[in-house]
């Protein structure tokens, strides 16, 4: 039995259990005595009892039971001297565990009993569009057969169990059902600690995703000195500096920050300026319906896809500006179709709808009553917009804008087609350049071993990156707490 046809029988007996128990409540509510909860959070309650404790125990089964499968094939198969190409035994039971989903693409018998060489069986799985690694060995096969055997059982086990309990749960619920029950409390209290464990998982992941940059940063640098990561000026990875005894390659982080922050400030010269005063026009001097028609279509430019950015400024606003400054300069274009402009130009488009939407949610939630004062002093509306809603609604903006950054020094996509991969150091806007993003997905798509300064790179880029962003976001909310409660 599957993993979703169980979630799925979990659910329906959840469901069961809150239609019982409501009526169970309706029924026991004969107005003698004032029910302590409404019928509603006895049903919820024994649909909690239901469904809870079984997802907790299908959580804990799957991520048990594979842990069990995977030291289970471990034992089956046959040790190997340490000149085999399969010495690793993660990698072995890795191939062991690919041909056994391979093999429940087959029909049942053959599933069962299939052939005795992996030779044979590789046509029969090719006909089923399986393609397994050439290093599957024939020992292989029985021992995958009995892997998805001890599969099978620990998944009708495990489905036996879980609906017991959700069956156990649903019958638990329904016998507490009282009139004078605390059945709101009960309910308020689990959806209180399910919200603290939704927190608890967004605090976790973010210290996993730091751990996880952290532990293989520091390998790099067991291999690269500081010095010539945060202050080197040429990157260079496949190849060592001139005269130098090393192969480490040059792994300078100076053009890649120089470049992101480049880019990252043409894009706000552009998105900041056209951001802030579509929010004012739409806050302040649109009619109501002028604003819900032009806040959704500006606001559709947020939801097309960065690629499509990317694209855009590749074949049409890269060679438009190439071509445009090769007529002014008569015939010699200044202008690469790859540069720091075009990729600036581009993505400051892609921000104006975040610049625009945070702008106008803050300068809209500045009090009524501030804008009537200052009109009613005789200012006028241009007046009352620059010297009192703007200067209330600052510390907002500037929490957006940085904000704002974070998102353009992120940026990806569109600098890899809009700005090309060149890691070097310019003030010439005209010309080429890279970010850090762009140098993470080259290090880490390429050919190379895993644990090579090469690859290593990536995830020293990534937590220096990682840092920018979280400084620039911790600045932000320490501006907009602290001058927010001047304007309240």
């Amino acid at each position: 039995m599957s993993l979703m046809t169980v979630f799925v029988a979990v659910l329906a007996i959840g469901a069961v259990a809150f239609f019982l128990g409501r009526q169970r409540a309706l029924a026991q509510d004969d107005g003698g005595i004032k029910p302590h909860s409404r019928a509603h959070y006895h049903g919820w309650w024994a649909f909690l009892l239901a469904t809870m404790p079984a997802l907790l125990l299908l959580v804990v089964w799957g991520v048990g039971s594979n842990v069990y499968l995977e030291s289970h094939v471990r034992s089956q198969l046959p040790q190997q001297s340490a000149e085999s190409a399969l010495a690793n035994p993660a990698l072995a039971a890795s191939l062991t565990k690919s041909l056994a989903n391979g093999l429940r693409r087959l029909d049942a018998q053959t599933a069962t009993n299939p052939p005795a060489t992996f030779s044979e069986l590789q046509p029969l799985l090719a006909t089923r569009g399986v393609a397994l690694a050439p290093d599957t060995q024939d020992y292989m096969i029985p021992v995958a057969v009995d892997a998805n055997r001890t599969q099978d059982w620990l998944s009708v086990i495990g489905a036996v169990l879980i609906l017991i309990v959700s069956a156990g749960g649903a019958v638990l619920g329904l016998s507490q059902i009282q009139v004078r029950a605390r059945a709101r409390n009960n309910v308020e209290k689990l959806m209180l600690w399910g919200l603290l464990a939704a927190s608890t998982i967004a605090i976790l992941t973010t210290i996993g995703i730091i751990l996880s940059m952290l532990f293989q940063t520091i390998h790099f640098f067991e291999s690269v000195s500081f010095t010539n990561f945060f202050f080197g000026t040429v990157w260079d990875p496949r190849f060592a500096a001139a005269g130098s005894d090393s192969s480490e390659g040059q792994f300078g982080l100076i053009p890649l920050l120089a470049g992101t922050l480049y880019i990252a400030l043409v894009a706000m010269l552009v998105a900041v300026p056209i951001g802030l005063m579509s929010a004012v026009y739409m806050s302040e001097y649109a009619s109501p319906k002028v604003r819900a028609v032009v806040k959704p279509a500006l606001e559709l430019l947020a939801g097309i896809p960065t690629i499509v950015y990317g694209i855009f400024a590749l074949v049409a606003l890269g060679p438009f500006l190439r071509d445009l400054s090769a007529a002014l300069a008569g015939g010699t274009s200044f202008i690469q179709a790859q540069s720091v402009l075009t990729a600036g130009l581009v993505m400051g488009v892609m921000l104006i709808p975040v610049v625009s939407s945070l702008s106008d949610d803050i300068i809209t939630a500045v009090p009524r009553a501030m804008r009537d004062g200052s009109l009613g002093l005789g200012a006028t509306r241009s007046e009352t917009i620059k010297r009192v809603i703007l200067p209330a609604a600052l510390p907002g903006i500037v929490g957006a804008i940085l904000l704002t950054a974070s998102r353009a020094i992120g940026e990806t996509m569109i600098v890899v087609l809009a700005a090309g991969v060149a890691a070097k150091l310019t003030l010439n806007p005209f010309e080429a350049m890279t970010t850090i993003t762009v140098k993470i997905v080259n290090q880490l798509t390429g050919d190379l071993e895993f644990n090579s300064p090469q690859t290593l790179v990536a995830f020293a880029l990534g937590i220096t990156l990682f840092a920018l962003t979280l400084v620039m976001n911790i600045f932000a909310l320490y501006i907009v707490r602290k001058y927010r409660e001047q304007y309240e």
